[in-house]
């Protein structure tokens, strides 16, 4: 093999040394936080009542996943979230093009929906309750509020934005109004409404534990929670927040994914 093969060869695999090692960094922090986890509950160093061993919560997941509790409370709170993401997504996606494209519109449900959107989501908690009672019809409304919001705001910013440029072009070759919306706006918005969606699965996710855990009634992760809290089961508390954490982290990679995906198909299509 000669020696200009050998440094092209070389060369060719020093850019995916680097890749292959930043993959693994993400794990670095979980690892030595696991490690001191360890060591600190084997050494009792931290009332073993209040920071359970690992082994602990091993066999605590264990017994959830064998007894078919996980299972129920995954898919209660993941239904509850899929169907208050959907229909909030929607909601927002219409009452943004709307704010973006109608002035008028704008004029007459902008201010409101700015007042609206300053209301912490929490707050709404006692007037949800006192309408809708306890149940998954409650927490539905909850999470659809919590993935309205940045849907809104990241649609109605992106038409907005679009670039003058593109509307002039669109006004030179005579597009209708409808074609311009279609093939310019909409088009030239998408990054943006992308990331609005991107915000609203994260938010729904987050407000689907916090409504399990406040509108108490029925089955989910953050009835788990409670269950560990009242009978001060720490590996159970435990347990749920790494079940919280991953479906967060799942969530947040197929976001990404899907992002990547969608950005290389507008690519390939423009």
């Amino acid at each position: 093999m000669s020696v200009a093969t050998e440094r092209a060869e070389l060369s060719a695999l020093a850019p995916l040394k680097p890749q292959a090692t930043g993959r693994w960094r993400g794990f670095v922090l979980p690892v030595a936080a696991i490690a001191l986890w360890s060591l600190a509950a084997s050494f009792e160093l931290v009332n073993s009542a209040l920071l359970v061993a690992p082994g602990k919560v091993l066999a605590t997941a264990w017994e959830q996943i064998e007894t078919g509790r996980l299972w129920r409370a995954l898919s209660a709170s993941l239904a509850r979230e899929a169907t208050g993401f959907m229909i909030g997504t929607l909601g927002g996606l219409v009452l943004g093009a709307l704010l973006g494209l109608s002035p008028l519109f704008n004029r007459l449900v902008g201010p409101s929906f700015n007042t609206f959107k300053q209301i912490s989501l929490f707050a709404w908690i006692p007037l949800i309750s006192v309408w809708f009672g306890l149940g998954d019809v409650a927490k539905v409304v909850f999470l659809s509020l919590a993935a309205l919001v940045p849907v809104v705001v990241n649609t109605c910013d992106g038409i907005r934005t679009t670039p003058k440029a593109l509307l002039e072009v669109a006004r030179v070759y005579g597009f209708t109004r409808w074609q311009t919306v279609t093939q310019v706006v909409l088009p030239s918005a998408l990054p943006a409404i992308f990331t609005g969606v991107y915000l609203a699965l994260v938010y729904s996710w987050l407000a689907t534990i916090g409504a399990e855990y406040l509108l108490v009634a029925g089955k989910g992760i953050g009835n788990t929670l409670i269950e560990g809290s009242e009978h001060f089961r720490m590996d159970l508390v435990l347990f749920g927040m790494v079940v919280i954490g991953s479906v967060g982290w799942a969530m947040n990679a197929s976001a990404r994914w899907l992002e990547r995906r969608l950005a290389r198909w507008l690519g390939r299509a423009a």
